[in-house]
């Protein structure tokens, strides 16, 4: 009798366990978007939610690989569309970044605990347009004006040190 009651125990943690899985499953699909994102407003991202959360790492790879490389500036899905699109407004005209706590990036990414190292140089933030003077000069931020794009402002310092970068361009060397 002892045994049926330790299966019988077993069988009712599985099965609580599973109940609570799949809520928390069907609570943490919900959350695709943050609210007050574009994103929020939209029937659906350029691949279906499943796809995009297995693959979007892949997608941006490959354009970045196309844009580094190969020169090829119009990407199907860049990091700067996936920030315009993805980014909280903050109430006051301007943006949270997409990797604070609590937004898009950092809460799967945290869920997960996997590394987000692209907003060690990349912008964390859409992109305010600017005239192409202004870009020139170095306030501005869109690729095609000759300002430095998606790249974090020329005024910020970069989070990686001097020995972190050369490590990151021999290893993009290698590929």
């Amino acid at each position: 009798m002892d045994s049926s009651t330790g299966i019988l125990r077993a069988a009712g943690l599985t099965l609580a366990g599973g109940v609570v899985l799949l809520l928390s499953t069907a609570v943490y699909s919900e959350s695709a978007v943050t609210s007050g994102s574009k994103a929020a407003g939209m029937n659906s991202c350029v691949a279906p939610t499943a796809e995009m959360r297995r693959n979007h790492m892949d997608y941006l790879k490959h354009d970045r690989d196309s844009v580094v490389r190969k020169g090829v500036r119009d990407v199907n899905n860049s990091l700067a569309d996936c920030i315009e699109c993805h980014a909280e407004k903050d109430g006051q005209g301007g943006y949270h970044p997409v990797n604070a706590e609590g937004q898009f990036c950092s809460t799967c990414h945290a869920y997960l605990a996997v590394s987000l190292t692209c907003f060690q140089c990349h912008s964390k933030t859409p992109e305010q347009k600017q005239s192409g003077a202004a870009s020139l000069s170095g306030g501005g931020s869109s690729g095609q004006d000759g300002g430095l794009g998606l790249l974090i402002q020329s005024d910020e310092a970069p989070a990686l040190s001097v020995e972190e970068m050369v490590q990151l361009h021999a290893v993009f060397r290698e590929e």
